[in-house]
């Protein structure tokens, strides 16, 4: 998120426009679009010019081996104090739109160098210190050098849709009594202008009501806190005798009290208190007092909550913005209240998903299906609406974690956009493979934590320790969580030999499950077509040297032979399906069909016919179009290859007829229809055209032939009838009353 007047990012959601490269940088910056063709001349990519340095010669970088496997021509010009005594190779190429600079060091020296020049020179920042350069494989880093570079000179992305925010700076202190009226009195002291402070006092700890009514007091206990920077709803039940927003702090009831059960937080103590009731008293012409006030409910609007309280009203994942809970450490109550007093303003952020609803599976008829993206959601922004969901950009913190387990891909993650990282991958690993790079392994990790944690084991590589293998090519997301079975298995019909994530922030362990659940498929997938090795792992590592045994103690794992040429699609089943099609034609062991884990996209319906009445409620449950009626025969038909095993149609099925198979069918019989059940077909009785199915019609006259509604003469006959059969016989019919008659036979 970013203010959208004046400067800095008061938030860790960062919505940067320009700066270093998140593949790569330990402070990312930009999600970029990767496509389009390289064009590389002399020290340019993609018609970018290029700034290497050697940092005072410790990165082995080959001039020549670089040049040639990026086509230049020749050696590039490698610097060995870009940031020092040459940093006037620069300011030469400031004229330019963009220049790609491989160092994230210095990045602030350089924005400054081209500030001071008033250029408009976008600056790429890629770091190949900590990420290749530095490592105990000095001598075989060139093409991972390759890959940085050329993935670095991509044009940038397309935007994406933002949303806005707006807070005046009403902030709503929640907590105990000492340490809430501390932070109001600090907060509203005038240091903070723009802060408009009110308390909630949730417990008697101490302290006292200011002297001076400074800002607005309330107490009771909090009900509710939903919403979101700008729009907090908070609702709390008052359950003390005096109402402190009407409370004049006279004294007078304290000077009453014979059991001294009111101090000067002028609430009363109701152990010590035994009911004399002379504080209401003294206290009747304010009306400040009611012993007999229930447990009033109220509700008050906020832009920003501080939230005092050991254990956080909201327990998620992931807060809203606007929301801190830093429990009761001061230091983190003080990093807080400084985060909250610049949340005062117009802010934007990226509006991180988008939901097609046609294809969702959420629901059909009132029947359940997958609510595996309101499952897995860390913030509550996705909620259920009947047969839908509902996402709350506003809440959304951008995981894509819905994205990854949506198995129709009714949910999308925009940030960044599929077809960008496909050929983000591409550049990548072609650039690597291009250069003599062999088992590449591609290592993502988000813009913070990870990014962090990948540079501290690249710098201490100096020191002994072995940093980064050469094979693996780091690649910065916005968050992991959007690493889906998609972008794994394209990853490697692209030539990677693994894909490893690296948590990083990623704590949840939602968040991690669903990491595991979709290498799990994809590495069944995998091992059924003879790829043997682990192609896949989540690495849990929070410091540098576990970190560093995990990623040079996983051997590679077998690769395609062939890299794949097709572009990811924004549509997740077409991904697949590319990704699936080029690994089965090149497999070591020839498949039919692959049994998956359970919670699998792919995979068989089974029907009882002995139970299934041919009602074909489960085709229209069927979001994905994988069961079919055929307009000609009473057939229940299936396309494999579209069904995401959502269970609506098991969960519609009246009869229960319907279980589900997890697998994957490769042969050709996957995309054809294939006939589940059929049955004889019902003829008119009226007219001899078939209309439905000789059991189901059977079913329906015996559930039926005992009811009221069907007791008159023909009444069972017209079921048998088609739909215009039907509707004929009813007008033609004499000796049934007509509703006009019933009507005149009443009166």
């Amino acid at each position: 998120m970013r203010r959208k007047q004046g400067p800095g990012y008061p938030s860790r959601f960062r919505y940067r426009t320009t700066g270093i490269d998140p593949c790569f940088g330990s402070g990312a910056v930009q999600v970029r679009r990767f496509f389009g063709i390289i064009e590389v001349m002399r020290d340019q990519i993609g018609g970018k010019p290029i700034r290497l340095c050697s940092c005072n010669k410790t990165i082995p970088i080959n001039a020549a081996a670089l040049g040639e496997a990026l086509g230049a021509g020749g050696p590039l010009k490698v610097h060995d104090a870009l940031c020092r005594r040459q940093a006037g190779a620069i300011s030469d190429v400031l004229g330019e739109p963009d220049v790609v600079v491989a160092c994230t060091q210095e990045a602030r020296l350089f924005s400054e160098i081209a500030g001071e020049q008033d250029s408009a020179a976008g600056l790429h920042f890629v770091n190949v210190r900590e990420a290749a350069g530095w490592s105990a494989e000095k001598d075989r880093v060139t093409p991972k050098i390759a890959a940085l570079l050329c993935a670095a000179s991509l044009p940038d992305p397309e935007p994406v849709a933002s949303v806005d925010y707006e807070s005046s700076g009403e902030l709503l202190i929640i907590g105990p009594s000492a340490v809430a009226l501390d932070w109001a009195r600090r907060l509203s002291d005038g240091s903070v202008a723009q802060l408009d402070v009110s308390v909630l006092l949730t417990r008697r700890e101490g302290g006292e009501l200011p002297v001076d009514r400074n800002f607005p007091v309330w107490s009771g206990i909090p009900v509710r806190v939903s919403g979101f920077l700008g729009a907090f709803d908070v609702e709390w039940k008052q359950v003390n005798p005096i109402d402190l927003d009407i409370c004049t702090r006279c004294n007078a009831c304290i000077n009453r009290c014979p059991e001294s059960a009111i101090d000067f937080l002028y609430q009363i103590d109701t152990d010590r208190c035994n009911g004399h009731r002379q504080c209401l008293d003294a206290c009747t012409h304010i009306g400040a007092i009611d012993f007999d006030y229930g447990e009033r409910i109220r509700q008050e609007h906020f832009d920003l909550v501080l939230d005092l309280s050991v254990q956080p009203l909201l327990q998620l994942a992931d807060l809203p913005q606007g929301y801190a809970a830093p429990g009761n450490d001061p230091l983190e109550q003080a990093l807080a209240a400084a985060r909250l007093s610049q949340l005062v303003g117009e802010f934007e952020k990226p509006r991180f998903t988008a939901y097609r609803e046609k294809i969702c599976a959420h629901g059909r008829a009132g029947r359940s299906g997958c609510n595996r993206c309101i499952d897995i959601c860390s913030t509550g922004a996705i909620t259920s609406i009947n047969e839908h969901v509902s996402v709350n950009a506003h809440v959304c913190a951008g995981c894509g974690g819905c994205a990854t387990v949506c198995p129709s891909g009714a949910m999308r993650f925009e940030y960044a956009r599929m077809p960008d990282v496909g050929t983000r991958l591409k550049t990548i690993l072609s650039t690597y493979q291009k250069a003599g790079g062999e088992n590449g392994c591609l290592l993502f990790h988000d813009l913070e934590d990870g990014a962090d944690l990948i540079a501290s084991l690249g710098r201490h590589a100096v020191r002994g320790a072995k940093g980064l293998p050469s094979r693996t090519i780091p690649v910065g997301v916005f968050h992991v969580a959007s690493i889906g079975i998609d972008t794994l298995l394209g990853a490697i019909a692209y030539g990677a030999s693994q894909v490893l994530v690296l948590s990083g922030r990623c704590r949840s362990e939602a968040y991690q499950d669903a990491i595991e659940s979709q290498m799990r498929v994809a590495q069944a997938i995998l091992s059924g077509l003879g790829f043997g090795g682990e192609h896949f792992r989540l690495l849990r590592s929070d410091d540098a040297a576990s970190l560093e045994h995990a990623l040079w103690e996983i051997a590679p794992a077998m690769s395609v032979g062939e890299a794949a040429s097709f572009n990811f699609s924004s549509e997740k089943r077409t991904t697949l399906d590319f990704a699936i099609d080029h690994l089965a034609r090149l497999a070591p062991h020839s498949a039919d069909e692959l049994a998956l884990p359970a919670g699998a996209p792919f995979g068989a319906v089974l029907v009882d016919r002995d139970k299934c009445t041919m009602c074909m409620a489960c085709v229209g449950s069927c979001p994905a179009a994988a069961l079919q009626d055929s307009p000609q025969l009473p057939q229940l038909r299936f396309i494999e290859r579209n069904c995401i095993q959502c269970g609506l149609c098991a969960n519609t099925c009246p009869e229960q007829a319907i279980s589900l198979q997890p697998r994957l069918l490769l042969t050709a019989e996957a995309k054809a229809p294939a006939v589940l059940n059929e049955a004889e077909p019902f003829e008119c009785v009226r007219c001899g055209n078939p209309f439905g199915s000789r059991r189901m019609v059977d079913n329906m006259l015996a559930k039926l032939g005992q009811h009221s509604m069907f007791s008159a003469k023909g009444a069972l006959q017209r079921l048998q009838m088609c739909g215009e059969c039907r509707v004929v016989d009813m007008v033609e019919c004499t000796e049934e009353l007509s509703i006009y008659e019933y009507a005149n036979k009443k009166d």
